[in-house]
């Protein structure tokens, strides 16, 4: 491969990391004059015979991901603040960041530039390599002899009950990560989604995901009837966004090098943080949330989107996040929609951004100024191989001409990313033995996989072309395969 100047290199991470947001809406609390009026009858509210379940996933790992991990802890702290009960909230995340070494502030995560310690109480179900897929879905549906590793506890849920979960990570086009492997396939979700609903263990079920191609996760997957409503960070063929990011406006403290969140996430925490949630409803947040993420006339922003069972948008969001008894008088109007002035910066560049930011803050000639500039240059590298690698794989399959065409095809809206999931997943295994792991960059690459599958492509075809494009596996930490393939 042919080496990249550093000073080409930096010169783009400058670019990348310039992306902008800048609402001009100003936060207003309207207070209601007795907040008891404004609550709703509670009658019929199923809170008071169900129980309220959570489960929150962070699936990343390293001190660039450190927003994934903020994201989570937050959750928890406005769960048990709405009146969850830690016994009822199953927490994944790696737990590689409060006390890492690059960790300004050892032992505490923040989630905005002045918030405070999320970390503090949150409970260690599954940790480090227990954060895996076998075991989420396990938890899910509340089986506990499935269970390996951990703390053993699932969402053992009843009739009357109310699940929400949230998810935060990097995605792909029907993909979400792990730090472990394999990664999460769609089908593979929804088809554990319907297992839940077959089991008539809950009543109604919120999942909340933020990720790249999130809508990509439900599109033409999640179906009606499955009394699931989801919300999505983006759609099916957009990034998601980064938030309180070095360079940004606002920014994190100055000795922290890495962003603190991710749009779509403290969109709706800071939102539900604030309000009354027995007076807000989940289409009322969906609609604040959806503006404040999509960037305005900035290119720089996603589209929230709505799957399942919309209509269960009319619930309030107390049903499945409680609410806490300090916002009681604030009760939740269109008008006090929380939209702060807020830059973003692409997911899939939050590692660079945070490699340069560390480099340009490291005394010259230090070790730490070598260490940053060795990372950002491997990253970097990675990038151009796993890019270089799939568009050479279709040309190789296709042609040329139709190449590139055919691997960056887009099905219309409704319509599942792949016909058949098992060969996705086989294509992928057949790339990664080739040519290293995609890792978080590389599987945005997904959508190429699913439409060489969805062209009748065979397996013998993909090994050889695969096989030709990539004569080795690079060294970098990147591309190996040590923790096994992604599918």
């Amino acid at each position: 491969m042919t080496p990249v100047p550093v000073a080409v290199i930096f010169l783009s991470l400058i670019a990348l990391s310039a992306a902008r947001q800048n609402p001009d809406d100003d936060v207003i609390k309207l207070p209601s004059q007795a907040s008891r009026f404004f609550r709703p009858n509670n009658d019929d509210d199923s809170s008071s015979s169900g129980t309220r379940w959570a489960v929150l996933v962070a699936g990343s790992s390293g001190y660039w991901n450190y927003r994934h991990q903020a994201d989570v802890c937050h959750a928890y702290q406005l769960l048990r603040k709405g009146g969850l009960k830690e016994e009822n909230i199953v927490v994944f995340m790696y737990d590689d960041i409060a006390d890492n070494e690059e960790n300004p502030r050892k032992g505490i995560i923040i989630n905005s530039p002045h918030g405070s310690d999320v970390y503090e109480g949150v409970p260690k179900d599954y940790t480090g390599d227990d954060v895996t897929v076998e075991n989420l879905f396990a938890v899910i549906l509340g089986d506990k002899g499935a269970v390996k590793g951990g703390s053993g506890k699932v969402v053992d849920s009843g009739p009357n009950d109310h699940i929400f979960i949230f998810y935060s990570d990097h995605g792909g086009p029907g993909v979400l990560g792990m730090p472990t492997s394999p990664y999460l396939y769609a089908d593979d979700l929804n088809d554990v989604l319907k297992k839940k609903h077959a089991s008539g263990t809950y009543k109604s079920m919120v999942f909340y995901l933020e990720a790249c191609e999130s809508g990509s996760i439900f599109e033409g997957l999640l179906e009606e009837g499955l009394n699931i409503y989801a919300t999505t960070a983006s759609n099916a063929v957009e990034s998601s966004w980064g938030t309180y990011c070095p360079g940004e406006e606002p920014s994190p403290p100055p000795e922290y090098e890495t962003c603190l969140g991710d749009l779509y996430s403290v969109a709706w925490m800071e939102d539900s943080g604030v309000h009354n949630l027995q007076t807000e409803t989940l289409r009322q947040q969906y609609e604040l949330v959806k503006r404040r993420t999509a960037g305005g006339a900035s290119a720089y922003g996603s589209h929230v989107m709505q799957y399942g069972d919309v209509g269960l948008n009319k619930d309030k969001l107390d049903l499945y996040m409680g609410t806490n008894p300090a916002n009681d008088n604030f009760t939740f109007v269109d008008a006090n929609s929380l939209t702060p002035r807020s830059g973003v910066t692409n997911q899939r560049d939050a590692d660079l951004v945070h490699f340069w930011d560390k480099y340009r803050k490291a005394p010259e000639g230090s070790t730490r100024k070598t260490e940053a500039q060795k990372q950002v240059l491997e990253a970097m590298s990675h990038r151009l191989h796993v890019d270089n690698s799939v568009k050479l794989v279709g040309k190789l399959l296709f042609g040329i001409s139709e190449g590139s065409e055919v691997l960056n095809k887009v099905r219309p809206a409704g319509q599942p990313l792949a016909d058949d999931w098992t060969c996705l997943k086989n294509m992928v295994r057949a790339f990664e033995r080739h040519c290293g792991s995609l890792s978080q960059y590389g599987i945005k690459h997904m959508r190429s996989f699913a439409n060489i599958c969805n062209a009748g492509i065979q397996m013998e075809q993909m090994e050889e072309a695969a096989s030709q494009a990539c004569t080795s596996i690079p060294s970098g930490p990147w591309s190996s395969l040590h923790r096994g393939f992604s599918a």
